[in-house]
């Protein structure tokens, strides 16, 4: 027997101003990835040009995509994001597969590929074999599983100073990149003829994910109907301009051909400008960037996982919450499980991030793309009093899902253009199908 969420009665304060909200969304949107996605960026565009105009295209993108989602949140503030707006838009059909596709693919995918991310520039401070980046993204899963699973709290202070220590490097690299001046190499190599632009989009949106975190501010800023659309369209002009100037600075020490061999661009940025040292120091900033990263979506990913096993008896096991301790048990386990099984698949291709990527994308923009949706359905019912509304209305929505339907697109596509990953295309997707009769037999249940 299912059971809708219920409503939350206390209503967030509207304490944040308009650089309070700016800081938050870049904090949720500057991760590990600036520091892996160039290189696959790189090796799917044709030229220097082509390359920045992709990191421009997906920041306009990711604003509209902000602005539909801040809506959304403020029609709906009550926890649950997605899960929520698919169910109430949707019906609790699409709630429930939504939910099995977190566990399973998107949430659980999104943590193996971090711990890549992790593995390879980990790899550059102690080699670990063949297989070392594999080694080092299983240890990590394992080790931080284990660590929230026991209680482990996180520290808001730790992620506040890591957050900021990620920007100091950020600027650091690209401006040592602009001061390395030109790569003494041949000229760069043009991509393949058959590699499509969607290919290229698949991991600049990726490098941009964490908005849809950020639109949820929407009920705690000040004169949200005024100052959310400042929030989401600085915070997008500076993560943009961020993102700008590290891949300037890549694109000028290494070039684009360089950039497409390296898979740990800022180390070797870094090392051309102060040698092994600073990039050591660098490679151990990223590894604690992504463990970071890592252990804040396994955080929030179990207690999705456990908010799903209270609301479908079906899978009541794992919505237990251990007393010692305080945390959702069975669902760590389970989540770290999964995870285990997406390192140890990925790690039988040519490049395990590109794997994970291969495995969540196509069902992650699938449920982006059911979400943008729900807008046109609350705006038809007049559900909800929003404190903000998208602009331009319809034109910024329907923007937003013409991208994410290319963007699912792209994302299939990729079996066709990466062959040695689309088994992993395949499986993403059939593992989230496989909740539409799940959704069927915990109705009976």
């Amino acid at each position: 027997m299912e059971r809708q969420p219920g409503a939350v009665s206390a209503a967030p304060k509207p304490l944040l101003s308009v650089s309070d909200g700016v800081i938050l969304m870049c904090g949720m949107v500057i991760g590990a990835g600036i520091f892996r996605t160039p290189s696959d960026i790189a090796g799917a565009t044709s030229g220097a040009t082509q390359f920045l105009l992709a990191w421009v295209l997906g920041g306009a993108i990711s604003l509209c995509g902000a602005l539909v989602y801040a809506e959304l949140a403020s029609r709906h503030p009550a926890t649950g994001g997605e899960y929520t707006f698919l169910s109430r838009g949707w019906g609790s059909g699409a709630a429930f597969v939504f939910a099995w596709a977190r566990m399973t693919v998107i949430q659980t995918g999104a943590i193996a590929l971090v711990a890549f991310v992790f593995g390879d520039y980990a790899s550059e401070i102690f080699r670990l074999g063949g297989k070392s980046s594999a080694i080092y993204a299983a240890i990590a899963v394992l080790a931080l599983t284990l660590l929230n699973y026991v209680g482990t709290l996180e520290s808001k202070r730790l992620q506040i100073a890591m957050q900021y220590l990620l920007f100091a490097a950020l600027l650091f690299i690209g401006i040592a990149g602009l001061l390395a001046g030109a790569p003494e190499k041949p000229p760069a190599a043009a991509a393949p003829s058959a590699a499509p632009f969607g290919l290229a989009m698949i991991f600049v949106l990726l490098t941009y994910g964490g908005w849809n975190e950020a639109a949820y501010l929407g009920g705690e800023v000040r004169e949200a109907r005024r100052n959310m659309i400042r929030v989401l369209v600085y915070g997008i002009l500076v993560v943009s301009a961020f993102y700008l100037l590290v891949n300037i600075g890549y694109l000028a020490a290494l070039g684009l051909q360089g950039m497409r061999e390296s898979k740990a661009v800022a180390v070797d940025v870094v090392r051309i400008v102060v040698g092994d040292r600073g990039a050591l120091l660098v490679a151990l900033i990223v590894c604690v960037a992504c463990l970071t990263t890592m252990n804040a979506a396994i955080f929030t990913g179990a207690r999705t996982t456990y908010a799903f096993g209270r609301d479908f008896g079906m899978f009541r096991a794992l919505g237990i919450w251990r007393e010692s301790g305080s945390t959702p048990a069975n669902a760590i386990v389970l989540q770290g499980a999964i995870t285990l099984v997406l390192v140890g698949a990925s790690s039988a291709t040519p490049d395990g991030f590109q794997a994970m990527v291969a495995y969540t994308s196509p069902v992650f923009w699938t449920f982006f793309l059911l979400t943008a949706l729900t807008l046109f359905v609350f705006r038809r019912r007049e559900e909800g009093k929003p404190a903000f509304r998208v602009p331009l209305y319809p034109v910024v929505p329907i923007a937003f899902v013409l991208a994410c339907a290319y963007m699912i697109y792209s994302a299939v596509n990729y079996a066709r253009f990466a062959v040695e990953f689309g088994a992993l295309v395949v499986t993403g997707i059939v593992v989230m199908l496989a909740g539409i009769p799940l959704y069927f037999l915990a109705r009976r249940k």
